[in-house]
């Protein structure tokens, strides 16, 4: 389901989002929430861009409402919650905390929300946004759309605590 899902179900995206962390178990969640309110603070102009997908519950920032744009994402998994950086494989990394080999994509697993602003991780923040084609800096309303929700999906709890 694309944008039309938020009127289909008259719920916002905001309460949709609270939905879907709701399937996590809550210290995972609450870490997610606290990555994506730490993010919105540093990106307050960044479209939040919600995919509920197959394998995991993904919220990109991008500086337009297309994926492809899109410079950060928090990804939720059953067990932990990555910060991913799209262009990751071009950022300058010295203490070596980008996971990954893939030709763009790299990621961090975060331990808590203030990860976000460990010094490593906020020049990295820094170097993504000097990559992006399009600035995030400029504020506005939030502006959350929910892109796509997945029929099918993998459990989103351990299966120990299901």
């Amino acid at each position: 389901m694309g944008r039309g899902a938020n009127a289909l179900d008259g719920r916002t995206p905001a309460k949709q989002l609270v939905g879907f962390l709701g399937k996590f178990e809550p210290k995972v969640a609450a870490l997610a929430k606290g990555a994506v309110s730490k993010l919105h603070e540093r990106l307050p102009g960044a479209f939040e861009l919600v995919y509920d997908n197959y394998n995991a519950l993904a919220i990109a920032f991008s500086p337009t409402d297309a994926s492809s744009a899109a410079v950060f994402s928090v990804a939720v998994y059953p067990r932990w919650v990555s910060l991913f950086f799209a262009q990751g494989a071009r950022l300058r990394d010295p203490t070596s905390i980008l996971k990954g080999s893939g030709n763009q994509m790299r990621h961090i697993v975060l331990g808590s929300p203030a990860d976000i602003r460990r010094p490593d991780v906020e020049a990295l923040i820094s170097q993504a946004l000097k990559l992006a084609t399009v600035a995030m800096d400029e504020p506005g309303p939030r502006r959350l759309i929910v892109k796509s929700i997945s029929a099918k999906q993998r459990p989103r709890r351990p299966a120990s605590k299901r």
